[in-house]
């Protein structure tokens, strides 16, 4: 909730401009879901995807206040994100729930950006991988093989979320590693080695490039620097 309909109109037209018609990384902006239909046609044309941030799983009926996979693509939505952290949080969405959306999801036709991530304290307590793997399972629950490398995963550390903090890039690609190494033991390595593995806590133009070097960060789910257009820029061009 950090724009309004002008200011996500204007950056997601000054995203396209900058990118041009073939970028070499693949680029998409997620905006409020009140601004896609406006943001889509600024987008129209243009290399730049459009992304929701959430969906509801249900096909259809009275769920007032919703918005599914059909309304998505109906408005032009080629991603969406789910299971962020400060969903599972803030609104409590649970892992079952999570795999449930993914699953509406795939049936629409969108690409599905799964977050995973644990807190300071899961960190401190040195549980991260069991956090991350229990997430990870549980979202992926009922995931056929075939659909699997059409799912995008974002590993976000919960700490380094608005917070200033990044991950070194050691200590991201150390749980990229172990997230790409459980991947392959839900579906097979190959399948593992096809899936995107994106990292997303505090991403910036300083940081962008070390960590994107990283063998197994596949890209980045950016947050705070997605909002103005240079600094957007400044972690696509690095990519």
């Amino acid at each position: 909730m950090n724009t309004r309909a002008d200011d996500g109109v204007k950056l997601a037209k000054g995203v396209a401009d900058a990118v041009g018609e073939n970028p070499s990384v693949e680029v998409a902006v997620c905006p409020p879901a009140v601004y896609l239909s406006r943001v889509a046609d600024v987008l129209a044309g243009s290399a730049v995807g459009l992304g929701a941030q959430n969906l509801y799983p249900a096909a259809d009926g009275a769920y007032t206040g919703e918005v599914n996979a059909a309304m998505l693509s109906d408005v032009g939505c080629r991603y969406v994100i789910l299971g962020h952290s400060e969903r599972r949080a803030i609104l409590g969405e649970t892992d079952a729930q999570i795999s449930e959306k993914l699953a509406a999801a795939l049936a629409g036709n969108l690409v599905p950006i799964v977050c995973v991530g644990e807190t300071l304290e899961d960190r401190e307590a040195d549980k991260t991988e069991t956090v991350v793997e229990t997430q990870l399972r549980g979202s992926l629950e009922g995931l056929d093989e075939t659909r699997a490398p059409g799912v995008v995963i974002a590993y976000e550390p919960v700490w380094a979320i608005g917070t200033g903090k990044t991950a070194s890039p050691e200590q991201a690609e150390e749980v990229h590693a172990f997230i790409r190494q459980l991947l392959g033991e839900m579906f097979t390595p190959e399948v593992a080695a096809q899936m995107r593995i994106q990292y997303g806590g505090s991403v910036k133009p300083s940081n962008a490039k070390e960590l994107l070097s990283q063998p197994n960060i596949d890209g980045a789910l950016v947050g705070g620097a997605s909002l103005k257009v240079e600094d957007f820029l400044g972690i696509i061009n690095p990519a």
